[in-house]
C-alpha cells in the first residue's frame, strides 16, 4: 500500500521561492558579447576604437533597460595579437567558456578567416566590424552565421582604382599587396576591376608584414612604369612602403585600403605619411546627424582623452563597431532568446535602423551578410595624427 508523503508547507514555500529566485536570476543574467581584437602592438589602435564602439553602443542599449526583459550587455574582449592560431584560441574561449551569445572580431582577414569555420560549425553569430576580405561573409557556408558592418575588399578594389584615375589621372597603377589571404583577396579584386576597365596593373609586387625594405619591389614596379601605387597593408609596412619610396626618391601617388588607419602610421611613416589617401566608412569632422551628435557626446564623457573629433580614431572603427552593436541588439530582439540560429535569422529580419553611418533598410534583406557599399565609403589621409577627409587640412 503507498503511502501519502506530505512535505511540511515551508518546504513547499521554499521551493516556489527557489524557483522564483532562479527564474529572476536567469533573467538578470548578462548577454555576453565577445570580441576579439588586436589589443598590443603596432596596430591596436584598431582594437581600442572597435572597442570604444561596441561599449558606447553597449551603454545606451543597457541605460534603456537591456534586452530581452531587463538583461543587460557585457563585453568580454582577449586578444588575437593579430594572430590566426591565437585568434582562433580566443574565439574558443568565448564561445566554449564565455557563453558568448554574439563574437565580434578579426581586424584582420587572416584572423577573421581563421574564425569563420568555427563560428559556422558552432553556430555563433560572427559579426565583423573591420576585417573587409570578401571571403569572410562569402565563405559558401549553407548557413552562414558571418555578418559584416564595414568595407568589403571587392567592392573597395574598385573604388581604389577608380580614385587613383578620377583624382591622379593613373592609367598603369603598381600593386603592393601583403602576403596573406587579405592581399590575395586585393589582388583578385583589383586585377578584375582594372580588367573591367580595359587596363592592367603595371605588376603586383608582395611583402611580408615584417618586411623593413620595399625598394626592391618599388623599383621593379617604377621600371615598369607605374604611375600610382594602390596597397594594401597593415599600418607596419603600410609605413615601411612610404619610407622606401623616401629612400629612392620616388614621387609618385599613393592610394591606399584602410589597412593603414589601424595603428601609428604617422609617426612610423615619417612626414610623407600625409601624402597617402586611403578609404574609410566614416568621418566624425563636420556637421553630423543627430546619431553623430549623441556617439560624438557620449565618447568624449567615457574617454578623458577623446577632446574632439580628431581623437575619435580610427573614425570607421568606431562607427562600424557602433551600428554593428546596435544591429546586432535589433537581432537579438527580433530572435527572443540568445539562440545562435534565432540571432543568426533577425539579423535578416531587421527592418530598418537610424544608424550613425548611415540610415539602414533591410540592412541584411534576403541573403545579404554585409550592410555596407561602395556608397557609404569617404577617403581620408593623415594630417599629423589626425585622420581627416581628403580636402580639410586644419
Amino acid at each position: 500500500m503507498s503511502r501519502l508523503i506530505r512535505r511540511p508547507a515551508h518546504s513547499c514555500a521554499w521551493a516556489l521561492a527557489f524557483t522564483t529566485l532562479s527564474s529572476a536570476a536567469s533573467a538578470a543574467e548578462p548577454i555576453k558579447i565577445g570580441l576579439v581584437a588586436i589589443l598590443s602592438g603596432p596596430s591596436a589602435l584598431s582594437g581600442e576604437a572597435i572597442t570604444r564602439g561596441l561599449q558606447t553602443a553597449i551603454d545606451e542599449v543597457n541605460a534603456k533597460g537591456g534586452l530581452l526583459g531587463g538583461r543587460k550587455l557585457e563585453l568580454v574582449r582577449r586578444d588575437d595579437e593579430s594572430n590566426p592560431t591565437k585568434g582562433v584560441t580566443a574565439a574558443r574561449e568565448l564561445i566554449y567558456k564565455e557563453k558568448v551569445a554574439v563574437l565580434f572580431g578579426g581586424a584582420d582577414t587572416p584572423v577573421a578567416m581563421a574564425i569563420v569555420p568555427l563560428a559556422n560549425k558552432e553556430a555563433v553569430p560572427f559579426m565583423v566590424p573591420w576585417a573587409a576580405g570578401t571571403p569572410i561573409t562569402h565563405n559558401g557556408a549553407a548557413t552562414n552565421y558571418v555578418f559584416r558592418v564595414s568595407a568589403v575588399d571587392e567592392v573597395v578594389d574598385k573604388a581604389l582604382v577608380q580614385y587613383a584615375q578620377k583624382t591622379f589621372k593613373s592609367t598603369k597603377p603598381g600593386l603592393m599587396l601583403v602576403n596573406n589571404p587579405w592581399g590575395e583577396s586585393n589582388e583578385k579584386g583589383l586585377k578584375a576591376t582594372l580588367a573591367e576597365k580595359g587596363a592592367s596593373a603595371a605588376g603586383a609586387e608582395k611583402f611580408e608584414d615584417a618586411d623593413l625594405d620595399m625598394v626592391p619591389q618599388l623599383t621593379r614596379l617604377k621600371n615598369a612604369g607605374a604611375d600610382s601605387i594602390i596597397m594594401a597593408a597593415p599600418t607596419s609596412s603600410g609605413a615601411q612602403i612610404v619610407k622606401s619610396l623616401d629612400r629612392m626618391g620616388w614621387k609618385v601617388p599613393v592610394v591606399s585600403h584602410w589597412g593603414i588607419a589601424g595603428g601609428r602610421f604617422t609617426e612610423l611613416a615619417g612626414p610623407n605619411a600625409k601624402d597617402v589617401h586611403f578609404v574609410q566608412t566614416y568621418s566624425f569632422f563636420g556637421k553630423q546627424s543627430p546619431v553623430g551628435e549623441r556617439v560624438t557626446k557620449a565618447i568624449m564623457a567615457k574617454y578623458p582623452g577623446v577632446k574632439g573629433p580628431a581623437d575619435i580614431t580610427p573614425a570607421s572603427g568606431v562607427a562600424n563597431a557602433y551600428d554593428a552593436m546596435q544591429l546586432t541588439a535589433l537581432a537579438i530582439a527580433q530572435a527572443g532568446s540568445t539562440n545562435g540560429d534565432a540571432i543568426r535569422q533577425g539579423f535578416h529580419k531587421i527592418p530598418s535602423y537610424e544608424g550613425l553611418i548611415k540610415n539602414y533598410t533591410q540592412p541584411f534583406g534576403g541573403n545579404s551578410q554585409d550592410a555596407l557599399s561602395a556608397d557609404d565609403y569617404v577617403w581620408a589621409h593623415f594630417v599629423d595624427n589626425r585622420v581627416l577627409p581628403v580636402g580639410m587640412d586644419n
